[in-house]
């Protein structure tokens, strides 16, 4: 049974450590509001990646789905053609591009063995990591919602190759105008 002495004591002794943090700095972070700087190379949301001229690096390959342990990755290639006036054309210089790509971050883990599947270094990871929705649906997203932005400089796929004669001359970045000498 506990003495008197220790049942007059327990509550000071638990209150001490409230008033000793009492006075301190206030630690906690305004987070939505105040946002602090990711690491360089942290893991955050995905980004299609484009040449300078504007058009896609994803060839539909399918290697970044099949390196993901979480089946989050779902890509249906293409064949790329010569704009014949029917509205198709090139979108990426290789035979083929990604026409349909998704990833599913309900579903993503964010681990980054995509990124070293992709032989084009099409797929890349940004510090983006605000990835919450109160709707599921937003959270699969689409391939125009993954392109990185088109930049200054740029045209918006389908076009012709701009930056050489030949895909080869993209993937070893030999740019050159085409139908010009080296």
């Amino acid at each position: 049974m506990a003495t008197l002495k220790e049942q007059l004591w327990d509550p000071v002794a638990g209150f001490g450590v409230t008033f000793r943090t009492m006075f301190r700095k206030v630690v906690t972070e305004q987070y939505p509001f105040e946002k602090k700087p990711t690491a360089p190379r942290f893991h955050g949301r995905h980004q299609l990646n484009r040449w300078p001229d504007g058009l896609e690096k994803c060839i539909g390959c399918e290697l970044c789905a099949w390196a993901c342990p979480a089946d989050a990755i779902y890509v249906e290639g293409a064949s790329n053609s010569d704009d014949t006036g029917d509205g198709s054309g090139r979108f990426s210089p290789g035979e083929r591009y990604g026409r349909v790509y998704q990833i599913n971050y309900l579903r993503c883990i964010l681990c980054g063995l995509c990124i070293e599947a992709c032989p084009t270094r099409a797929l890349t990871m940004t510090n983006e990591y605000e990835l919450a929705d109160n709707n599921r649906a937003d959270l699969i997203y689409e391939k125009q919602d993954l392109l990185a932005p088109l930049l200054p400089g740029m045209e918006q796929p389908p076009h012709p190759m701009r930056l050489g004669n030949d895909e080869g001359d993209y993937y070893r970045g030999t740019t050159r105008a085409p139908g010009g000498d080296e």
